[in-house]
This record gives C-alpha cells, sequence and structure tokens, in this order.
C-alpha cells in the first residue's frame, strides 16, 4: 500500500462521513424540513401587498405544506418580504409618412432708365403621405419576492414570482400559487437530498 492510499485509510478511519462538515444545500434541507408552523409578515408595499398576503395565506393553507398561525411566537419559521400589484395602461404610438414640396413664383427685374425687365413665374406645391396609429392596452401585473426566515434569523428559502394574470385568475392569487409552487418543488429537492445523504438519517425530520 503506498504512501497515499495509507493516508486516505487513515482519513476514512478518523473522518468517517457523517462527521464531515455540510454544504450550503445540506444546511438548507435540514433548516427547511424541520419547519411546521408559518408565520406570514405584514408585506411591504401597501393595501395591495396585504391582498396578495391574504392570498398567501390561502395558498399556503390548502397546500398543507405547514400549518400557518397567526400566532408569530409559535411559528419555526416567518414568511417576509414585499409585493405590488399594479394596473395601468401600456400605450404606443407610431407615425410613418412622406412629404415633398416644390416652390415657384413671379417676378420682375428693371431695365435702364425704368424700362421694364425680364419677368419670371414660379408655383409652389406640395405632396403629403402621413399614417400615425395609437394603441392603447390596459394592464394587470403583481410581483412578490419573499423569504422564510428560522428562530435563529436565518434566511432559509426565497423566491421572487411575478405574473400578468392567468387564464382563470388574476395576476395576485397567480403570484400566491407560483409562490406555493416553488416551495413545494423546493420541498421535494430537499426530501430527495435527504434520502440520497444516509449520514444524515439520524438528524434530519421525516
Amino acid at each position: 500500500m503506498d504512501t497515499k492510499t495509507l493516508v486516505v485509510c487513515l482519513a476514512a478511519a478518523l473522518f468517517p462521513a457523517a462527521a464531515l462538515p455540510s454544504g450550503p444545500e445540506e444546511e438548507m434541507l435540514v433548516h427547511l424540513l424541520q419547519v411546521r408552523r408559518v408565520y406570514i409578515e405584514k408585506l411591504g408595499g401597501g393595501e395591495a401587498a396585504e391582498h396578495i398576503r391574504n392570498m398567501i395565506i390561502g395558498s399556503l393553507h390548502k397546500a398543507g405544506l405547514f400549518v400557518v398561525t397567526e400566532n408569530q411566537d409559535r411559528a419555526d419559521a416567518t414568511l417576509r418580504g414585499s409585493a405590488e400589484d399594479l394596473i395601468f395602461t401600456d400605450t404606443f404610438e407610431s407615425s410613418e409618412g412622406i412629404d415633398m414640396r416644390a416652390s415657384a413664383g413671379l417676378g420682375s427685374a428693371a431695365g435702364a432708365r425704368g424700362s421694364t425687365g425680364r419677368r419670371g413665374a414660379y408655383v409652389s406645391s406640395g405632396v403629403g403621405d402621413r399614417e400615425s396609429s395609437r394603441i392603447a392596452e390596459r394592464k394587470h401585473e403583481a410581483a412578490a419576492a419573499v423569504r422564510l426566515v428560522n428562530r435563529e434569523g436565518d434566511v432559509i428559502w426565497s423566491t421572487t414570482q411575478e405574473s400578468g394574470g392567468g387564464k382563470f385568475r388574476g395576476a395576485g392569487a397567480d403570484v400566491a400559487d407560483k409562490i406555493t409552487r416553488q416551495l413545494v418543488a423546493d420541498l421535494e429537492r430537499a426530501k430527495k437530498l435527504r434520502a440520497a445523504s444516509p449520514q444524515d438519517a439520524n438528524t434530519l425530520p421525516r
């Protein structure tokens, strides 16, 4: 057995996989999977943000991922962030055209001793072909940036979602559902990472 192989074997014996430090992904896994109760804080952004907050509460409650609590002291994590829900008119204007201009005139030049000199004439005309258009479109857009913060103040999950509205729902409701779907996807990913890390089996919640 050469020296390099011996060192590797000794390291494996002295520092088993269970004792090796976890990476950021595994650390997020531990904290996210330990969350059972969530408190949703008032979101920044005014009245529209409060409307989106209520829809996030409804969406998370319906998904059954956590117990959504109104008592922050009982929560394992707090959802914080900001949101906005805007209705505005987007205006587009365009103008295309062709313009042509010409001019002519009539005049005379005096000759010697007051005699009439040469006379001339000119004509003025113009041609124009211009087309303009103005399109006004009413739009509804919503966006939210939220994060889950545990009791220690660490951000264990975050996402930013935006929507112009779905076929059967408004922009705010669509943003709330997107946040929930992203959280579901990340929780499933966390569970798969746990299953692939047998060394963490005794430390991670089931």
